[in-house]
């Protein structure tokens, strides 16, 4: 049996250290050790995006790395985007545009729609279409989610 190791990081503000085996991924450390369920494990290759999170400040995927691998980093969720009660503007846009259906993508859709925004505040859909092609949709045709982002581009502009 291995051994196992602290791992600390800080997600979605709060720092939290929990002990895993060296060969336990991110997506089951944030997961099943410190219950951000809303990390969803799809193809567990890094294709889907259904795991992404926010590491250290750009997306990544977290089925890809291993717990040990985040000692120290500031990581945030899905969790992380709302403030309480009150919708981040994406997740607004998203609700009010149909942007999801069965949910599985949206917490990785999410996090990678806010990056592109950062990146382009008034993205074309061609900017969108590219940004998010690196997170399957099985249920929508992707037209509502390109809606939603560039809804919620409008959104976050105004509440900056």
């Amino acid at each position: 049996m291995a051994s196992k190791v602290t791992v600390t990081v800080t997600v979605n503000g709060r720092t939290l250290s929990a002990e895993c085996e060296p060969r336990r991924t991110l997506a089951d450390f944030l997961r099943q050790t410190l219950g951000f369920t809303g990390v969803h494990l799809g193809c567990e290759h890094g294709v889907c995006g259904a795991c992404t999170i926010v590491f250290n400040g750009a997306t990544a995927r977290s089925c890809c790395m291993l717990a040990v691998q985040a000692d120290g980093a500031e990581i945030t969720t899905v969790h992380g985007l709302a403030d309480g009660e009150t919708l981040h503007p994406m997740q607004e846009a998203f609700w009010d545009n149909h942007g999801l259906q069965c949910g599985f993508c949206t917490p990785g859709m999410l996090l990678r729609a806010c990056e592109l925004v950062e990146e382009f505040p008034d993205p074309t859909e061609e900017q969108i279409r590219e940004g998010i092609s690196g997170n399957i949709c099985r249920c929508t045709g992707y037209q509502f989610i390109v809606d939603a982002i560039r809804d919620g581009a409008q959104r976050m502009r105004q509440t900056s």
